[in-house]
């Protein structure tokens, strides 16, 4: 059987429900390109939403060097937050929906005003900004110990998992998000750390970057919806009964359970 768009989305689909880790796509569709694999996670998106969830946002994956270099991978991305995605504070890691999740400290954006592109600038991007918060992605692959090419990833949903964000929540105007500091904790034990500069030089170049790709499939970011930046260090294991934490400068501390 050929792969198509269609067959391409309810393969990964269920993969994430089934909680079934697979091959990448491109190892038998070699000839999967970025253009198709966006079009495979927008029918994602669209059957997602005929189950019942709500779009609520975007997310950008690869924006840091860090995860550039691990994944392989040279160019940042863009995917889809839907409410089945937020974890609640305090509540542990769904590790039942989850094939091999980690963790990765990021800089959320709640957006103020409709950002639509092409020739968005972070200085525009970071205008339409309501608030910022400290944030924690759960990353999660549906592709077996995370090998993927560019295509696979992006039609992965950018290996969309949940995320949860902090108390804390400033005016962009009274931070210096390349200087917003953060220190990853696992068990106790401080295992990375980053400054907003880590994705993309400034996390507002990165807004930039989705308002301008999303502008090419004829999208925009809208007011309301919340904005992932980016993990701004390499992302951990989550382990069972771990304990993560991402503590900020100004924003506050994220903690997250393993569940």
């Amino acid at each position: 059987m050929s792969w198509d768009v269609d067959r391409a989305a309810v393969a990964l689909l269920d993969a994430e429900r089934s909680c079934t880790e697979r091959r990448p796509l491109t190892d038998e569709w070699p000839d999967l390109d970025l253009a198709t694999a966006y079009r495979v996670q927008d029918e994602m998106l669209c059957r997602r939403i005929e189950a019942g969830e709500h779009l609520v946002g975007v997310k950008l994956g690869l924006t840091s060097r860090a995860k550039q270099r691990r994944m392989n991978v040279s160019s940042p991305l863009t995917a889809w937050l839907t409410d089945a995605m937020v974890l609640p504070a305090g509540e542990p890691v769904p590790r039942e929906r989850l094939i091999h999740p980690r963790a990765e400290p990021e800089l959320v954006f709640v957006m103020g005003e409709r950002l639509s592109g092409p020739g968005v600038t972070a200085a525009r991007a970071l205008a339409a900004v309501e608030s910022v918060y400290a944030g924690i992605e759960i990353i999660d692959s549906r592709y077996a110990d995370f090998r993927f090419t560019l295509p696979d990833v992006v039609a992965d949903n950018a290996s969309s998992g949940v995320y949860v964000t902090g108390p804390v929540g400033l005016p962009p105007s009274q931070l210096d998000l390349s200087l917003e500091a953060c220190l990853l904790e696992v068990d106790g034990r401080i295992v990375d750390s980053a400054t907003g500069a880590a994705v993309q030089g400034h996390p507002a170049e990165a807004l930039a970057l989705a308002a301008n790709t999303l502008a090419e499939r004829k999208m925009a970011i809208e007011a309301g919806w919340i904005v992932l930046t980016g993990g701004m260090t390499d992302a951990v294991p989550v382990e069972p009964g771990a304990k993560i934490a991402a503590h900020f400068t100004h924003l506050g501390s994220v903690v997250v359970a393993g569940g």
